[in-house]
């Protein structure tokens, strides 16, 4: 069955870099694949931070754009978020999030949870 594990979290100062890893496990690399970073933070709804298509196509929040880079390593099939200028409101539970069978781009993606299959169980960021 589809695992996906994050890891990465941890806490940093406020202009501090960061990067997460997501690996996955248990689907066809060639399948189509819209591969997505979600965050929660306390009190609050979770929200999508970046999305990768199987294309490589890639579309980031307004809130980490410019700071934030999602990638993905297909050959190993892991995902990263890389974060840097981080400032305290990205503290947040992250979430790594996969929907396969379809690839994706545009932000409909970003806010559209439902959409994806399977979830990993957070890794917690914390920025001060």
């Amino acid at each position: 069955h589809v695992q996906l594990v994050e890891s990465g979290g941890r806490s940093v100062e406020t202009g501090g870099s960061l990067r997460l890893t997501c690996g996955g496990s248990g689907y066809n690399l060639n399948d189509r694949q819209c591969m997505a970073w979600f965050r929660q933070a306390p009190g609050k709804e979770r929200e999508g931070v970046a999305i990768i298509g199987s294309s490589g196509s890639r579309t980031h929040a307004g809130s980490v754009k410019d700071r934030f880079s999602i990638s993905k390593d297909n050959t190993k099939n892991i995902l990263y978020l890389q974060m840097t200028s981080m400032l305290p409101e990205d503290t947040a539970m992250y979430y790594c999030a996969a929907a396969i069978g379809t690839s994706c781009s545009g932000g409909w993606w970003l806010r559209h949870m439902d959409e994806y299959n399977y979830w990993g169980q957070g890794t917690q960021v914390t920025v001060s």
